[in-house]
This record gives structure tokens, C-alpha cells and sequence, in this order.
């Protein structure tokens, strides 16, 4: 859905972002390619391989409100018109406008905990989706650089961190982990650009390129083999076997069925394309859904940006969980804060990083779990207060990744989480 009610921050501001080509030169990179490289200790790596560990990670943009999702609060002053609901776990509910995923919280889990202190769209996005506390002049990877980096497997031929969100450009920066683990944008859930052979070049004309290509690499680096050299030409190679399954990114060719199950709408299509995507065995698939950042008409937006994530993400968690792929995916849901409790005068809900929500499931996750508690009206945490840097570890613990541990980039050790933070362990399986 298209919205022009947020806020007006700079942070919703497209951002830009090179093309795919430069892109696609990322995937060699300087950093390791391999399970577990640059970690200190590669037994990490056996670990990984037999498991084919996948994220799902639903950014829901501009802050979404708690107490229109997974921590209702009614009949209070700042509860609102909605009702909550009862849902497929037994003394658990959650607003009455996800009556889909109230069916498949089975397979979920809610911490209702989150305290980040903050209120501002850039910092709680970095935040969120780093574990570290933003720090001017310091820049931490993303959460699929890292899970891309840890559970990309050898010689895998699609990219490992895939963004998902609608017009224009974005991308998910990986900081010292090198540009092989930076995002693939998928804009408008379209192909990535670029991946597609000219009309105007023939297979046997492009077979005697990439022949001749080889060989001059291949000369190259008999004489002046660097790691540049090295990264440039396993860029180059990805590339073009990820020309050869362009197809693995093309929608169209789902079921009529499924489409109209996912909803012929942008998220449903984006769903539906991250299912994709997952299923080939893409280590992390992100998938945004703007805006959320209600300070007018709080409830009559939820109303319509919820009706369009509700069914599509229902229905990726049963689908998950039906083929399979459930017990091996993780799957969060979270914005880079939430809302007040506070009802302002223009019947919206403001910027809230005090106390609000994240939901999460599969994987390593405990189904059905509800970690911490907030007062009556919401405008506090009474019970196991949580912030991002402790979430970030769950994340990890979650995908089998031991997330005390330190990658090691060109003889520097750098932590792969906030190491003075820690997993919430009552929420692992």
C-alpha cells in the first residue's frame, strides 16, 4: 500500500543503490565465502551444513502499533476500539486484526518485553536489524549479512542476503563483513537487473565469451593472483550461474491458487516470492512492508496495512510448516520501534521504543512461547525486559549459530554479536 501519512523524517526517503551488475560483483567479495569462514573457530561450520538453516525477516516499516498486533490492551485509556482475540495457543491472544495468524501462533512466539529507548526511524532501524547500539562513525552488518555469511553454503550459486520491498532502491549495508554479503534488492519483487542475457547475444556467442573470459583470468593469475583478482572473477562466476536460474526469481510462475491464496497485492506477491526463494535454500530472505508510522488515524491504517499482512503472512507460516521447511527457517517479525500508548488528537499513535513487541517462530524457536509482560494500559515493561541487542543473540542461538563467537576479518577479531548481551534462552527450543 502506498501511504504519505508518516511523519516526514528523512528516514523515509528512498535510499539509493547501485545497480546489479555492481551488485552481483559483490557476491566474490573479500570476505570468506565458504560455511563459517572467518570464524575462529570452523567447527561452527560441520554444525551448520547439515542443518540448511533459513531467516525470514519481515521489516515492518515506520513502527508498528503493539497494541494493534501482539499485546492488546482493552478497555483501558489507551486500548483502543479493537477487541483481542483468542488464538490457536490456549490463553494467548493478540488484536482482532490478524484473526489469520491467531490461527498459526502454534507456530509463533511473542516477546512483548522490548525496551530499546528510542523513538527515532534511522537509529531503531540500524539497531534492530544489527543488535548494537548506533555509534557515529561505526558501522555494524545487517542481520542477513551476517546470517549470510554464517549459513551460506560453498559454491552456492544465488546471492545469500535477498531484500525484498516495494519501488525504488534499498539495500542492507554488511560493514566489515565485505561486500559479498551486502543485499540483492529485489524492487517490486522483480528479478534482480541485469541478470538476464542481451536477445541481441546468442548462447554460442556468450558460451565463446565466457570461454575466452576464463582463459584471460586464468593467465592473470598465473602472473598477479591478489585476493582483488580472486574476488573479481568469483563475482563473475556467480553472476552468470545466477543468469542461468533468473528463474528462480520469477513469481509468475506460481500456482493461480497461489496467488490468490497470498493475495494479489504487493506484500502478497512479496510473500509469495520470499516463499520462493526460501524453498531454493536462500539463507536470508527480507521482506519490507511500508508504512506503519501512524500519527493520524492510528486505527483506520492498521485497519488497512494489517489487512494486507495478515493472510500472506498466515499463509507462509502454514506453508512453511506443511513442506517442511519450518523447523529449519527462522521467522521475526519487527520495526524499528513501536507506538504510544498515548492516543494523540489526531486519533494516532506516535514514535515508542519504551515498551512494544517482536514475534518470532520457527527454527530454534519455543512454539507458542510469551516472553515478558508489560502494565495494564502498556506504557511499561513489568517482566523480563528485552532490547534489540539481546533479541539479535535469540536470532542467531535460533539458526544454530553460537553467537558468542568472533568473526575473524583479515587478522582482526570482531564479535558477531554485542558481546556484553545475551540470548533469551526460556525462548529457544
Amino acid at each position: 500500500m502506498r501511504c504519505s501519512y508518516a511523519c516526514g523524517t528523512a528516514d523515509h526517503a528512498t535510499v539509493t543503490r547501485r545497480g546489479f551488475l555492481q551488485a552481483a560483483a559483490t557476491f566474490g567479495g573479500v570476505a570468506a565465502g565458504t560455511w563459517g569462514s572467518g570464524l575462529i573457530q570452523p567447527a561452527i561450520a560441520e554444525q551448520l551444513a547439515s542443518s540448511q538453516k533459513r531467516v525470514l525477516n519481515i521489516f515492518l516499516h515506520g513502527g508498528v502499533s503493539q497494541l494493534e498486533t501482539w499485546d492488546p490492551k482493552p478497555n483501558t485509556d489507551t486500548g483502543g476500539p479493537f477487541r483481542p482475540i483468542a488464538t490457536s495457543v490456549p490463553g494467548t491472544h493478540i488484536c482482532e486484526l490478524l484473526p489469520h495468524t491467531a490461527k498459526v501462533m502454534h507456530h509463533l512466539a511473542i516477546v512483548r518485553g522490548v525496551n530499546t529507548k528510542n523513538g527515532d526511524h534511522g537509529k531503531g532501524q540500524i539497531e534492530m536489524t544489527t543488535g548494537r547500539n548506533r555509534i557515529p562513525g561505526t558501522e555494524y552488518p545487517h542481520f542477513g549479512a551476517v546470517s549470510a555469511k554464517v549459513l551460506t553454503p560453498e559454491q552456492f550459486p544465488l546471492p545469500g542476503h535477498v531484500l525484498i520491498h516495494g519501488g525504488g532502491n534499498g539495500n542492507s549495508p554488511s560493514a566489515y563483513l565485505g561486500p559479498k554479503f551486502a543485499s540483492v534488492s529485489l524492487s517490486d519483487g522483480k528479478a534482480p537487473q541485469y541478470s538476464e542475457r542481451l536477445a541481441s547475444v546468442s548462447e554460442e556467442a556468450e558460451a565463446r565469451r565466457n570461454q575466452f573470459r576464463q582463459m584471460a583470468s586464468d593467465r592473470f593469475a598465473g602472473r598477479r593472483r591478489t585476493a582483488d583478482t580472486d574476488a573479481y572473477t568469483s563475482s563473475y562466476e556467480q553472476a552468470r550461474q545466477l543468469m542461468q536460474r533468473r528463474d528462480v526469481f520469477d513469481v509468475t510462475k506460481e500456482s493461480d491458487k497461489d496467488k490468490e491464496r497470498y493475495g494479489k497485492h504487493e506484500f502478497g506477491t512479496h510473500m509469495l516470492l520470499a516463499r520462493r526463494l526460501l524453498e531454493q535454500g536462500v539463507p536470508f530472505v527480507q521482506v519490507n512492508h511500508s508504512n506503519y508510522d501512524t500519527h493520524f488515524e492510528n486505527f483506520d491504517f492498521h485497519i488497512e496495512q494489517l489487512g494486507e499482512f495478515d493472510q500472506p503472512f498466515a499463509t507462509l507460516v502454514g506453508d512453511l510448516h506443511e513442506r517442511g521447511l519450518l523447523r529449519d527457517t527462522l521467522i521475526v517479525v519487527m520495526s524499528e520501534f513501536g507506538r504510544t500508548p498515548k492516543i494523540n488528537r489526531n486519533y494516532g499513535r506516535d514514535h515508542w521504543g519504551n515498551a512494544w513487541s517482536v514475534c518470532l517462530g520457527g527454527a530454534g524457536i519455543q512454539p507458542g512461547a510469551v516472553i515478558g509482560k508489560t502494565n495494564d494500559n502498556g506504557t511499561a515493561v513489568t517482566d523480563r525486559e528485552v532490547d534489540h541487542g539481546h533479541l539479535f543473540h535469540t536470532y542467531l542461538r535460533a539458526v544454530g549459530v553460537d553467537s558468542k563467537l568472533e568473526f575473524n576479518i583479515g587478522g582482526r577479531k570482531f564479535p558477531i554479536a554485542d558481546p556484553a548481551k545475551g540470548a533469551i534462552t526460556e525462548l529457544l527450543a
